[in-house]
C-alpha cells in the first residue's frame, strides 16, 4: 500500500469564478467502455472542479464488458485524455484497479502517463484524517466466491440500464430530470439493502483494523458518508447512476457532490478539529 498523503501538486486549467480548487477528488465506477457511463456529465465535472489530487477507485475501464463486445466511442476516449492530460499537468493522480479493471492490477506499482497504479492507498486530509483508499470488491462475497454468478449479474444489471437509458430519453423529451431507475430498485429490494449495510460495516471493520479513521470505496454503486462503528465511511458513488464524486476542499472538509443539472452537495462528512503534528 502507497501512502498518497495530501500532495501539492497543481494543473493549468482554470478555476472556473465561484469554485476553489478542490484539495482531492475521488471518483469511481466509471465502468468505460460501456453505454452507461456518463461521460459528458465527468467531463463538464471535471472541467469544473480542478484538484491537486485525483483518486480513481476502481472500475475505471470495464474489461468484462469490453470482452463481451467493443464500445469505445470518442467521448470516453476524451475522458481517458482529460484524465492524462491532468496527470501531465501536476494533479496527482492516483489509481486504484477494481474487479471490472482487474487486469490493471497486474501493473500495481508502475505509472503510465503520470497514472500511479497502486492496491490501496492511504490518503490524509488537511484536518489530519487518516482515510484507506480502496475500490471494496474483496469485501463483496459473491465476487470471491462465485464469479460466475457476478457476471450473471452484471448482464442483469446492464439491461437494467438500457432500459434506463430509454426511460430518461422519453423523460428528458417531456422536460424531466435524469432519475436511475436501477438505484430506485437496488434500494427498494430488501436484499440489496441488506447488501449494502454488510457491505459498509465489513469494509469499515477492515479500516477500523488497519488503524485508519476512515475509508473511500467504491464498487457498489452507492454514494455515502456516514459514521459506522466510530470509522467515517466514504464511498463516492458512480458515472453510470448516480453520477457522483467524494470531494475534500482545502480546508478539509468531505462532501459527496451530486453532478446533475446542478451540483448539488448530497451528503457531507462531520467536521472535526484539525490534528496538530
Amino acid at each position: 500500500m502507497t501512502n498518497a498523503g495530501g500532495g501539492d501538486g497543481f494543473d493549468d486549467e482554470e478555476t472556473p469564478a465561484g469554485r476553489p480548487r478542490l484539495r482531492a477528488i475521488f471518483i469511481s465506477d466509471l465502468h468505460i467502455g460501456t453505454p452507461g457511463f456518463q461521460a459528458e456529465a465527468l467531463l463538464d465535472f471535471l472541467k469544473h472542479h480542478p484538484s491537486d489530487m485525483l483518486y480513481l477507485v476502481g472500475d475505471i475501464v470495464d474489461g468484462w464488458q469490453l470482452r463481451r463486445r467493443w464500445f469505445w466511442p470518442q467521448s470516453h476516449n476524451d475522458v481517458v485524455q482529460k484524465l492524462l492530460r491532468r496527470a501531465r499537468k501536476g494533479c496527482r493522480v492516483i489509481y486504484v484497479p477494481g474487479n471490472h479493471d482487474e487486469f490493471a492490477r497486474h501493473f500495481v506499482g508502475h505509472a503510465f502517463g503520470g497514472v500511479e497504479v497502486v492496491h490501496d492507498t492511504a490518503h490524509t486530509t488537511a484536518t489530519g484524517r487518516k482515510l484507506w483508499v480502496v475500490h471494496g470488491d474483496h469485501f463483496d462475497g459473491v465476487i470471491q466466491c462465485a464469479k460466475w454468478l457476478a457476471h450473471v449479474g452484471d448482464w442483469l444489471y446492464e439491461l437494467t440500464l438500457k432500459i434506463n437509458r430509454h426511460l430518461n430519453s422519453f423523460r428528458a423529451r417531456i422536460g424531466l430530470e435524469y432519475w436511475s431507475l436501477s438505484a430506485y430498485l437496488k434500494l427498494k429490494v430488501k436484499k440489496a439493502v441488506n447488501f449494502i449495510s454488510d457491505f459498509e460495516v465489513a469494509v469499515a471493520h477492515e479500516a477500523k483494523r488497519r488503524g485508519f479513521d476512515g475509508v473511500v470505496c467504491g464498487h457498489i454503486h452507492h454514494a455515502e458518508i456516514r459514521d459506522v462503528n466510530g470509522i467515517l465511511y466514504c464511498n463516492d458513488g458512480d458515472w453510470v447512476e448516480s453520477r457522483t464524486a467524494l470531494v475534500e476542499h482545502a480546508d478539509g472538509r468531505l462532501e459527496i457532490i451530486h453532478w446533475g443539472a446542478q451540483a448539488l452537495v448530497v451528503n457531507r462528512a462531520p467536521e472535526t478539529e484539525a490534528v496538530v503534528a
